[in-house]
């Protein structure tokens, strides 16, 4: 049952960001939840922060898996009894960075994308809803991309103006849209829903040319998730500053 602390799930945290994410939120003495589409990654990076002296628990979490997705409330729900932060970090990419891929980005890798990207997201988090709502200040944070900015996109000489990957970058719209819609849909509640954009970050996907190291790229994420009554609803958010749409 509840430990009385507060308790964070973390999508795809068994290593890079999401990773770092939980530990920064461990060592605020928030419980963190490792979800990971395999149990075995998941239960030893949560043995790697409990050796921090974090309080990590793993759950299999695939988030493209409805059955991965009902299990995880569930196990949640009796093990606490509610959630006060979702981080839904889980994310792909198949595409190579640079360049356009508009024109010879398969359909194929396009709904792979979307499905993880964004169809997941909706539906974890509205799976999850409920035990937020129990929460005293249920926090969603989105973690999307600066690639994911329209307006960016269409502003010639800006820092993305080249950097169309088209079906990752169209997957982060929707997710950002999707931030929007909900957070509108849960105004006056105590719960708030932010896009994160962690910035160019050393991991897998960033690629070591990245200029960020994890522990930076994870700081707008744990600021979103901890953020307090009078903090962003609906933002679009790197390192505390506001990023156009």
């Amino acid at each position: 049952m509840s430990t009385g602390k507060k308790v964070a799930l973390i999508s795809g945290a068994n290593k890079g960001i999401g990773f770092e994410t939980a530990r920064q939120l461990g060592q605020q003495g928030i419980t963190v939840i490792l979800g990971a589409r395999d149990l075995a990654k998941g239960e030893a990076a949560a043995a790697e922060l409990k050796k921090e002296g974090i309080d990590a628990r793993a759950v299999k979490l695939d988030v493209v898996n409805p059955a991965d997705v009902k299990a995880a409330v569930d196990k949640i729900e009796k093990d606490f009894g509610h959630l006060d932060i979702l981080v839904n970090n889980a994310g792909v990419n198949f595409e190579e960075l640079g360049g356009n891929s508009t024109l010879t980005t398969s359909d194929d890798t396009l709904r792979k994308t979307f499905d993880t990207n964004f169809f997941a997201v909706v539906t974890v988090t509205k799976a999850f809803i409920p035990l937020l709502e129990k929460s005293d200040a249920g926090r969603i944070v989105n973690v999307s991309s600066i690639l994911g900015s329209l307006s960016l996109h269409a502003t010639e000489g800006s820092p993305i103006y080249e950097a169309k990957v088209f079906a990752y970058n169209a997957s982060k719209v929707a997710l950002n849209a999707f931030t929007i819609h909900l957070a509108h849909a849960l105004k006056g509640t105590k719960i708030k829903v932010n896009s994160a954009h962690p910035g160019w970050v050393k991991t897998d996907m960033g690629t070591d040319a990245a200029p960020m190291e994890l522990v930076d790229g994870a700081k707008t994420e744990v600021a979103l998730a901890t953020i307090g009554a009078d903090g962003p609803n609906g933002g679009f958010v790197h390192l505390g500053e506001t990023i156009s749409w």
